[in-house]
């Protein structure tokens, strides 16, 4: 079932992917490994965007497709004894207006016990700067899909360390402009170029294993 249930998420099957997904849950299904499915459906779908076999409307779709799903899905999740790990503040940096994958890692974060501050798109460094100030996090997560986005991210580090918060707080950044090139550039610890891998990295940061 879940085969096929990643085969519609792939084949754009909006309807057919939320009702798929429903009754899988309903029978009795592991939620953790149907947002797995759906994060490896996203994974396929942002290949063949990048491949130009998919367009932005078909990635929009694959994304508004996940969250349907996410809504009913993580609850459940939720229900279970997750530990909470610690606070991460997430934001798409100033000049990106991309949520996408920001959304998704929120979402896969917030499952492995995280508590997410979600502070938009389009974020300016000082909102970046008041955010750390008020929330007080182990983590500070940037998104960024587009190039221009990358010396966002550099002025947002910058900020921090002008205020005396960069030591207190790990940052990691994330998108489709990012490598360890940009990471090294930025000044970030750590880069990731899908949610689950951020996740992971966003544990090792604090000392957490799996």
């Amino acid at each position: 079932m879940v085969e096929e249930l990643f085969n519609r998420i792939v084949d754009m099957d909006e309807e057919g992917s939320i009702n798929m997904a429903k009754e899988y849950l309903e029978r009795g299904g592991d939620a953790q490994k149907l947002l797995e499915v759906c994060r490896d459906a996203m994974g396929v779908i942002g290949e063949k965007f990048e491949k130009g076999e998919y367009f932005l409307s078909e990635l929009i779709l694959g994304g508004e497709i996940f969250k349907s799903i996410m809504e009913f899905t993580l609850p459940m999740i939720k229900k279970g004894d997750v530990k909470k790990l610690g606070k991460i503040v997430l934001g798409t940096v100033k000049e990106d207006v991309h949520n996408i994958g920001k959304d998704i890692f929120k979402v896969f974060a917030e499952a492995s016990g995280f508590e997410v501050v979600d502070i938009g798109i389009d974020v300016p460094e000082e909102k970046f700067v008041e955010a750390v100030k008020e929330h007080k996090p182990d983590i500070v997560g940037m998104s960024c899909l587009i190039t221009a986005g990358v010396s966002s991210m550099k002025r947002t580090v910058d900020a921090l360390k002008e205020v005396g918060l960069r030591d207190k707080i790990k940052i990691i950044i994330g998108g489709g402009r990012v490598d360890e090139g940009v990471k090294e550039y930025t000044g970030a610890d750590a880069w990731a170029d899908d949610a689950a891998k951020g996740v992971r990295l966003c544990k090792e940061l604090m000392g957490i294993e799996g």
